[in-house]
């Protein structure tokens, strides 16, 4: 992570230094990709209710995937086998969807049609 640090010769004679820092001058951090959080962070602030949609839409899949996975372990080891691991819940968790929503015969319709 690549951080640029930002310090200004006039901190000592500014009248606002007292309102700024204790130290002798101030230091300003930021990460090279700071932009990519502030358009972020302002997307956000015009779209209050962004996160609770999100929290509606997105989390619940993954607090189920969890609860099925049992808490937050993986039974297999190495990305390649988390990965596929991860795919078969995710499919599994499509398929339980589309057969609710569509009913099991439908479902089952659906798989021959695009199968052939």
């Amino acid at each position: 992570m690549t951080l640029r640090t930002y310090w200004s010769s006039a901190c000592p004679k500014c009248p606002m230094k007292s309102q700024c820092t204790p130290a002798d001058y101030r230091r300003i951090r930021r990460w090279e990709h700071e932009a990519v959080l502030e358009t972020m962070q302002s997307r956000l602030d015009r779209q209050l209710d962004a996160m609770t949609i999100r929290r509606r839409t997105v989390e619940h899949v993954f607090g189920t995937l969890k609860h099925w996975m049992g808490s937050t372990h993986f039974q297999t080891r190495r990305l390649g086998h988390v990965a596929a691991e991860m795919s078969l819940h995710v499919l599994a968790y499509n398929l339980k969807r589309v057969i609710r929503i569509l009913g099991f015969a439908k479902t089952m319709r659906a798989m021959k049609l695009a199968g052939a």
